[in-house]
């Protein structure tokens, strides 16, 4: 099965990587939630994938899982 590219508004990527935490911090509100698909005009499949970059980026300690 091929993977599918992730669309995030008109731009296409082929992955996401979790090391890439400067990219994933924009998908982050100042209370370090994740922002909801309608706001970065992303389906459904692009959401999935940008919320287990930002959880393993968070379990790598790349991102914080809440602010001071």
């Amino acid at each position: 099965m091929a993977k599918r590219k992730i669309r995030i508004g008109d731009n296409t990527y082929n992955t996401l990587d979790y090391k890439d935490f400067s990219f994933l911090k924009r998908f982050l509100n100042s209370q370090s939630k994740i922002y909801p698909p309608n706001r970065y005009n992303v389906d459904a499949y692009s959401q999935r994938q940008i919320a287990r970059s930002i959880k393993r980026a968070r379990h790598m300690a790349l991102l914080p899982f809440t602010v001071k």
